[in-house]
């Protein structure tokens, strides 16, 4: 698109919590081809300490994060934008000012964990859902073959993104190929006891339902 590192603006309403979290994303997976910034419609004071605490424990810098509106991104001389995206509904849902350069954006939704109420464990296993979420998009984002695709195929490929389940729970098709394969190679390592369970290793969400054995059984009149 550009020689320079592509500018990507990560958008919600507070730009507290979610798209914090991209934004140090994006500018530790994308180092040297995305320049990562957020802002919010109504941003909150502060960035949530919550936000702050998880990116620090998971060794990303968190100096310069701060909330700040998304007027700073229309100004006149703002650098132009070249991706954004909105990780919360009521931000895509608002009418966006006029982004310099003419961006590509896309809707990536994802729930808000600073919205819930609870004890700090929930809290903190909320956040990390987010993070979880938001770091398998972001890195399906920074691989994509950007400079080989037109921008009909590149908006397909967005969208298509923010759609991605969380990787750690695939559901729907990719669950029933994910557990096919796995099962097909489970029953291939166990050709004499392929009638057993599913490994406990592996989450139930993926368990297939038992497989046949892989060598045929005698009858009973079958002579041996």
């Amino acid at each position: 698109m550009t020689d320079r590192p592509c500018n990507v603006l990560f958008l919600c309403t507070g730009n507290s919590a979610r798209s914090i979290i991209a934004e140090a994303l994006i500018n530790q997976w994308g180092r040297g081809k995305f320049k990562g910034f957020s802002a919010g419609s109504h941003p909150k004071s502060q960035v949530h300490p919550i936000a702050l605490q998880l990116l620090e424990r998971m060794n990303f810098p968190t100096a310069g994060l701060r909330s700040k509106s998304w007027d700073e991104f229309a100004a006149p001389g703002a650098a132009p934008l070249d991706f954004v995206f909105t990780v919360c509904d009521n931000a895509a849902g608002e009418a966006c000012p006029y982004w310099p350069g003419q961006p590509m954006t896309a809707h990536w939704g994802v729930p808000d964990p600073a919205a819930v109420e609870g004890t700090d464990t929930e809290k903190w296993v909320a956040f990390r859902e987010a993070f979880n979420r938001l770091d398998n998009r972001i890195r399906i984002f920074t691989s994509l073959p950007i400079a080989s695709l037109d921008r009909v195929k590149l908006k397909e490929q967005l969208d298509a993104i923010g759609k991605t389940p969380d990787s750690r729970y695939p559901t729907g098709a990719f669950v029933s190929d994910l557990r096919q394969r796995h099962w097909d190679r489970y029953c291939s390592l166990r050709p004499s006891s392929a009638r057993g369970s599913w490994p406990n290793g592996w989450p139930a969400a993926t368990r297939p339902w038992r497989c046949s054995p892989t060598r045929p059984r005698r009858s009973r009149s079958s002579p041996r």
